[in-house]
């Protein structure tokens, strides 16, 4: 494990405390939680997004999704 120090609103704290306080859980567990959950959504959406820039930088032509259906065997 490693410390990182984030500087929250108020707000927030408070909601947060609210939080650990009702569960009886840590608020670093729900840091912890959060963070894992954004970053992995986070990591998809710039992963995506980085392999399209290489798809448009590629200059290959699409396959319209239904030849790609078709080609799968998922047409109707």
């Amino acid at each position: 494990m490693s410390t990182t120090t984030v500087t929250l609103s108020k707000p927030l704290d408070v909601r947060l405390s609210r939080l650990a306080q009702a569960t009886k859980k840590s608020k670093s567990y729900f840091i912890q939680e959060a963070l894992e959950r954004v970053i992995e959504d986070l990591e998809d959406a710039y992963l995506a997004e980085k392999e399209y820039e290489e798809f448009l930088k590629s200059g290959e032509e699409a396959i319209p999704i239904e030849e790609m259906e078709k080609k799968l065997g998922l047409a109707d």
